[in-house]
């Protein structure tokens, strides 16, 4: 089958099934085993290898959806972008990352590396040069995300791309908030492409994974650390991920969609101070994000006016969820200062930009009228004083 030549939904549907040659069912079977068979075949299949009939249809889906040669799953994001990195950094090396990123991998390089004799820096900014002034003669890898996490900024790929390629640097992305959906770093030049599995590709809050999508050699480099690191996935998530991918083109489209009628009415919201969302015109990166994304996201995030306690409008809501993660058919809420970078210090995330009242919005598949107007309920509540407000 030519991935290239086929639509989203036909890759997500159809690509990387495993066929029931038995039964003749319409869905993959799930194989269970954790042994199989050495003598006389032609893989010896093991988990911790990432060649089980269900891990290996599922890499070959994901890597359809990234025009990609090879792909590789995990059993955690963290596992995927700990992993990778690792395989591309050695004692000695130096990585320069982007200044926003998402909590847990900025904990992961401040926290580890230095045990490991990897230098780094962070870039002041997200454009090009920022990058550059960064570059040094041991550098080996540019590591990007973008949107980013919680601020939603567009980070240039062309750009990027172009200038590891021009310092022989591996350049790496996390892809997660735009999904395969919306965003194809490959297509751009990137060399590895990241996700968080559990996000758009999971898209039910019920699956914990990561994936990794690259060259046949790179993907190849990073298999090799991590049959040691062992960070692969049950077979049963396999199968179960695999499921949702089949209509992850959907699910993420609806949530385009409704994402941008949520963040104009946050806009023009008196009680909102500021919308973070690309798909707003008044978003300092929007024709980068119309020129690099084929939508905009299901991603955004936002300030209440200082007469509104954040916290207290959160608890207020009654169909938009306050929960830990994001990407899920249901819509959420969240405070990045207590949870995805809670790691960080205050003096960290004010550098971010990352103000305490800030708050993520996961935008989902329901009416926007509905989110409206549960928004518009705990808005009032905090407002007119029926409730005490709490810090």
């Amino acid at each position: 089958m030519q991935h290239k030549k086929i639509g989203l939904n036909t890759i997500c549907t159809h690509v990387g099934e495993v066929r029931d040659e038995q039964f003749k069912g319409a869905i993959s079977p799930l194989y269970m085993s954790s042994s199989y068979a050495f003598e006389d075949v032609d893989v010896k299949r093991y988990p911790r290898y990432f060649n089980t009939p269900n891990q290996e249809a599922l890499c070959k889906k994901i890597a359809a959806l990234e025009h990609t040669e090879a792909g590789l799953i995990f059993g955690s994001g963290m596992a995927a972008i700990t992993t990778t990195l690792m395989a591309f950094l050695r004692a000695g090396d130096h990585i320069v990352l982007q200044q926003v990123l998402y909590g847990g991998t900025y904990n992961l390089v401040v926290e580890e590396f230095e045990k490991f004799g990897i230098e780094y820096s962070f870039t002041e900014g997200w454009q090009a040069e920022d990058f550059e002034k960064e570059i040094r003669s041991n550098t080996k890898v540019i590591y990007i995300e973008t949107p980013s996490n919680p601020l939603l900024t567009i980070t240039d790929l062309d750009a990027i791309s172009k200038l590891a390629k021009k310092h022989n640097l591996v350049s790496m992305i996390d892809n997660t908030f735009a999904s395969p959906v919306n965003q194809n770093p490959i297509d751009f030049g990137i060399d590895v492409v990241i996700h968080s599995a559990t996000k758009y590709m999971g898209g039910h809050s019920d699956i914990l994974a990561g994936a990794v999508a690259s060259s046949e050699e790179n993907i190849h480099r990073i298999f090799g650390l991590a049959k040691n690191f062992g960070g692969s996935l049950s077979d049963y998530t396999v199968w179960l991920l695999e499921r949702s991918l089949k209509t992850m083109g959907l699910r993420v489209k609806a949530q385009n969609i409704n994402a941008q009628h949520m963040a104009e009415y946050l806009e023009g919201n008196e009680a909102v101070t500021k919308v973070y969302y690309p798909g707003l015109k008044s978003h300092p990166e929007h024709e980068l994000a119309k020129a690099q994304m084929k939508g905009f996201g299901g991603m955004l995030s936002f300030e209440l006016h200082e007469d509104y306690d954040a916290n207290q409008f959160q608890k207020e809501l009654q169909l938009i969820k306050s929960s830990m993660s994001l990407a899920g058919v249901e819509s959420t809420v969240l405070s990045p200062t207590k949870t995805s970078h809670s790691l960080l210090s205050a003096e960290e995330r004010a550098k971010q930009g990352i103000a305490d009242g800030l708050i993520r919005f996961s935008v989902g598949i329901e009416e926007p009228e509905d989110l409206i107007a549960d928004i518009e309920q705990a808005l009032k509540k905090v407002r007119s004083g029926n409730i005490v407000a709490t810090s």
